[in-house]
């Protein structure tokens, strides 16, 4: 947008396509999804809100994590982004992206189910960078289920547990020595929290689970000058979609702006929160749901 342009209404800035019906693989690509994501390719501006800043962002591979990824090195920030074994392609169009925008990447594969993994990768940011200015707890793991809670295996249950909230709790217990004050942890909840759907019931415990993580360290951690907050997205059309939900056609439609959000309109409340415009914003869950509610 230009200086003289009037504001973007959000219905035509990502009018909802014809969601065909598809279906993935987990963990999902972004390659086969019609349409493309967007990541804020075309459209991100960066203003160098986080000059020099050094940033870890788990799941950083793709979708939301892709689009953080790319909006924080448009800021200024080099940033060390986690993925699994078989996203390494994935992770490497991030890598391209990032460096494109003059930044440094650093790419690691991190199983966050693992505390050794995540024990490493801390390690390897701070070799790599010095230190942690920003860490983003980004990665998460869903299936749907809509045949209720007898279908959730234990199997199915430790994954989500262990991806969403055991990775989230030991890379924040092994950054925060490297974590200076200014620094800044934010978390990824959902609309799920508050407003959970039956058919992702253990997911939804997880995101209600950060909600309270989060509120309690910041109040931890508030002495220290490191600020922990969350973004709750609604609906995001990312791999993780075709590759969980059984319905694709109809994502997104029960946000009242009727869609569900490109990754590239939850990158700037991630911005927001790991800069110095937010000095006083901690503990704080940054709603980004497409105007469905929330506390």
């Amino acid at each position: 947008m230009t200086r003289n342009e009037p504001p973007q209404d959000p219905n035509r800035l990502h009018p909802r396509p014809d969601f065909p019906q598809q279906d993935q693989e987990h963990p999902g690509w972004t390659g086969p999804m019609d349409p493309p994501p967007d990541h804020g390719e075309e459209s991100y501006r960066g203003s160098g809100l986080l000059d020099d800043r050094k940033a870890v962002i788990t799941g950083g591979d793709s979708g939301i994590g892709r689009a953080v990824a790319l909006a924080f090195a448009r800021e200024g920030a080099d940033v060390v982004l986690t993925h699994l074994p078989e996203e390494e392609k994935e992770a490497q169009e991030t890598v391209r992206l990032v460096e494109q925008a003059g930044r440094r990447a650093v790419p690691a594969v991190c199983d966050v189910r693992d505390e050794k993994q995540c024990r490493s990768l801390v390690e390897r940011a701070v070799s790599e960078c010095g230190r942690i200015d920003v860490l983003v707890n980004n990665a998460a793991y869903q299936m749907s289920q809509p045949d209720g809670i007898s279908a959730i295996s234990t199997e199915q249950f430790d994954r989500v547990m262990r991806t969403n909230l055991y990775g989230m709790f030991w890379l924040c217990k092994t950054a925060l020595p490297h974590i200076p004050a200014g620094g800044s942890i934010i978390n990824t909840t959902s609309v799920q929290a508050y407003k959970p759907s039956p058919h992702l019931l253990d997911y939804a415990m997880t995101k209600g689970a950060i909600v309270t993580f989060t509120q309690g360290m910041a109040q931890m951690l508030a002495s220290d000058g490191i600020r922990v907050n969350a973004v709750a997205p609604g609906p995001v059309w990312t791999p993780l979609i075709p590759a969980t939900l059984p319905d694709t056609a109809e994502f997104g439609k029960q946000s009242p702006l009727g869609r569900p959000a490109q990754p590239s309109e939850m990158a700037p409340a991630y911005v927001f929160l790991a800069s110095a415009n937010a000095s006083f914003i901690t503990g704080e869950i940054m709603n980004a749901t497409g105007g469905t509610p929330l506390p």
